[in-house]
């Protein structure tokens, strides 16, 4: 079959690029690569800059003294002061508050008489039963009168009936009037005990309007004022108070702890400890373990522990310089038992450091001293553990400001900041 003289032919090489356009795209890309990686690394150089430029926010601890030859501490725990005797002292009627006789830290005797309610109500409902038991003996006063009477002419009855002179039917009902005013006072008598005691009654609800205190000790907290209504119950709403004050005794104040049941063996009744209260962190106090309370919190994994302090009468004192106080933080070193000596030819421990504070860098240990608003690397030699704390022999002196926790890695020299 022939083929068309006039059929169009592919021009191939109207497709071909030039070497001038290849050339010059390859080049603009290539310069737009440059120009993007330059931008990376700039940014992330001025980020590492800024993260670095940034001072960490740190927490730091004091490096406790040594004790040498005492008790080894064995395990450290915090928790709060809590008194065993407080009491929030409220009515034990519904009423409005009239007056309040005391303020917050004000020393209260058992009995005395913080605040009063209303009492119009309850005084008249006790006016109105001393009116009734005075109506009450009124009439057997009536009644008695009326039965001397009766029994004279019970008497003629019988005598004129000995005589035949009067019926039989005339004495009994002389007798029958007698027996009938014997039955009256009889009830008037215990409608007067009736009345006795709804007087008794009244006068409960009126001295129900007096508020005392249940035991001695500081008011703590002013919860009503004059004015309000206060219930025994929550009544009302939030217009409502339940409450007149909390009283506490302080000689009942101890420190309660949660100590992690995987250690609880080793508190024992009657152990020795160490307590720094968070208001005297320089003063470190006395006590005994109480109490170790015989149940579990399932939730927490710990067990409640109550310890006295040994001079409480001491701590409580108006001029105690460290006073003690519901509620204050406190952290506690349980003491062994038995007192070691340090082994003959042992080095002396400078010092107690958190365990967090001792970081590990290339085989050595180290510390971060708090100084001046910036951080200070120093090397330290480490001996024991005593519970959460670690023995230094040597690099840190007691009363040294030591780095337990950083927000980012820190250099020698470096700025930080304390957490608030």
């Amino acid at each position: 079959m022939a083929t068309p003289l006039n059929t169009p032919k592919h021009d191939l090489g109207s497709l071909r690029i030039s070497d001038s356009h290849r050339k010059s795209g390859g080049s603009s890309r290539r310069w737009g690569l440059i120009v993007l990686v330059i931008l990376v690394l700039a940014g992330a150089a001025f980020g590492a800059f800024k993260f670095r430029s940034q001072r960490p926010v740190v927490e730091t601890a004091a490096a406790s003294k040594a004790e040498i030859g005492g008790r080894q501490a064995m395990l450290s725990a915090s928790g709060y002061v809590t008194p065993r005797r407080r009491a929030t002292v409220a009515a034990k009627i519904t009423g409005r508050v009239t007056n309040v006789f005391f303020d917050e830290g004000t020393h209260v005797r058992e009995g005395q008489i913080l605040a009063t309610l209303d009492d119009s109500d309850a005084k008249r409902a006790l006016d109105s039963a001393k009116a009734d038991r005075n109506a009450s003996q009124a009439a057997i006063a009536d009644y008695e009168v009326q039965l001397k009477n009766a029994e004279r002419e019970l008497h003629r009855a019988l005598e004129l009936e000995k005589a035949g002179v009067q019926t039989e039917q005339a004495l009994d009902s002389a007798r029958m009037a007698a027996d009938s005013l014997r039955a009256k006072i009889a009830l008037a008598k215990e409608q007067v005990a009736a009345s006795a005691a709804r007087i008794g009654e009244a006068q409960q609800n009126v001295d129900n309007t007096v508020i005392r205190a249940p035991f001695s000790g500081i008011a703590v907290s002013k919860d009503a004022q004059v004015g309000e209504m206060v219930s025994p119950i929550s009544a009302g709403g939030g217009f409502t108070r339940t409450g007149i004050a909390t009283i506490v005794d302080m000689n009942s104040n101890e420190m309660e702890l949660d100590v992690n049941e995987s250690y609880i063996a080793k508190v024992k009744p009657g152990g020795k400890v160490t307590a720094m209260l968070d208001a005297y962190p320089n003063n470190p106090l006395d006590g005994r373990v109480r109490i170790v309370i015989p149940t579990a919190d399932r939730q927490k994994a710990t067990v409640k522990v109550r310890i006295s302090f040994d001079d409480l009468p001491k701590l409580i004192a108006p001029e105690a310089e460290v006073k003690v106080m519901p509620d204050m933080g406190v952290k506690v070193t349980f003491l062994s038992e038995a007192e070691k000596a340090p082994a003959k030819g042992a080095a002396p421990v400078s010092a107690l450091v958190p365990q967090e504070a001792v970081r590990s860098e290339g085989g050595t240990k180290i510390v971060f001293l708090a100084k001046n608003g910036h951080a200070e690397r120093r090397a330290v030699t480490v001996g024991g553990t005593r519970g959460s704390d670690v023995e230094i022999i040597a690099g840190v002196a007691a009363g040294d400001v030591v780095i337990t926790k950083s927000s980012q890695e820190l250099r020698d020299g470096q700025e930080i900041e304390m957490k608030k």
